[in-house]
């Protein structure tokens, strides 16, 4: 009986020491197993949470996990790189780009003029960047939501993330002039930094119902090309001379313009 509880004692003391061992050099988990026959075995197994990588402060894992999950979001780019829709800082600000124009002045070199809306207030600036600038990009997260309503009380829209559930209260002013497409159920972009609305937009075709053209005449001359008629949104558009009160059309959210017949 002692040299059975003595070789029990010894193959705990060494299965410590083993632990131990593996715990602070390794990357990996172990299975120790011990016999009656006072023999041990190691197996290597996949990482598990107790790995001395996970174990690490997380600080140090930071850089491990996808972007999305730690925001560090923003990069160096030149001037030249920046396009419409991209979210920048400057000058202690966050603006998104709302058109961007390559230029040339003489001996000046290249520039980039850009028209730049304040994501708080929504005023627009105009600001010309050199080609080789430094501009402080932010990338941001794209997420989609179904629109609910507009409360007019605190000026914003609100949507809901389809699979959770939760809704998000965004500034009118992001839609820019896209307010007019906002309807029941249709799925708008969202563009997120830090949980924040940067920027949102609605799909670039959306179908609206015509609610007044003017009729066809017969024998009044010379047919015009187009002619405008008003949507269920309140917008006016141009549309070919055969489009009547009733149709569903596909617009053109971009610059409201027509495409087809729906």
């Amino acid at each position: 009986m002692r040299a059975i509880i003595g070789a029990a004692v010894a193959a705990e003391h060494k299965l410590t020491r083993l632990a131990k061992t593996l715990y602070s050099s390794s990357t990996r988990n172990y299975s120790i197993t011990i016999s009656t026959h006072n023999t041990t075995r190691i197996i290597q197994s996949e990482p598990s949470i107790f790995s001395a990588d996970r174990c690490r402060h997380p600080s140090h894992q930071l850089l491990s996990v996808p972007w999305s999950a730690n925001q560090i979001r923003f990069a160096k780019a030149r001037g030249s790189d920046v396009r419409p829709g991209n979210v920048i800082e400057r000058k202690g600000k966050v603006y998104q780009v709302v058109k961007a124009q390559h230029s040339t002045q003489g001996r000046g070199g290249a520039i980039i003029q850009v028209e730049l809306r304040d994501v708080d207030s929504g005023n627009k600036v105009n600001e010309r960047f050199r080609t080789d600038e430094t501009v402080e990009k932010i990338f941001v997260e794209a997420k989609s939501y179904t629109y609910l309503y507009t409360d007019e009380e605190t000026d914003t829209i609100v949507l809901m993330e389809p699979n959770t559930f939760i809704q998000l209260d965004v500034p009118k002013h992001l839609f820019g002039n896209s307010l007019a497409y906002l309807k029941d159920d249709i799925t708008v972009s969202v563009e997120l930094f830090n949980d924040r609305p940067m920027s949102a937009s609605v799909p670039k075709r959306v179908t609206c119902t015509v609610v007044e053209a003017q009729v066809p005449m017969k024998g009044m001359g010379a047919t015009p090309h187009t002619k405008k008629v008003l949507l269920d949104n309140g917008l006016r558009v141009e549309v070919p001379p055969h489009v009547v009160t009733g149709d569903k059309i596909l617009i053109d959210t971009t610059n409201d313009s027509y495409i087809s017949r729906a």
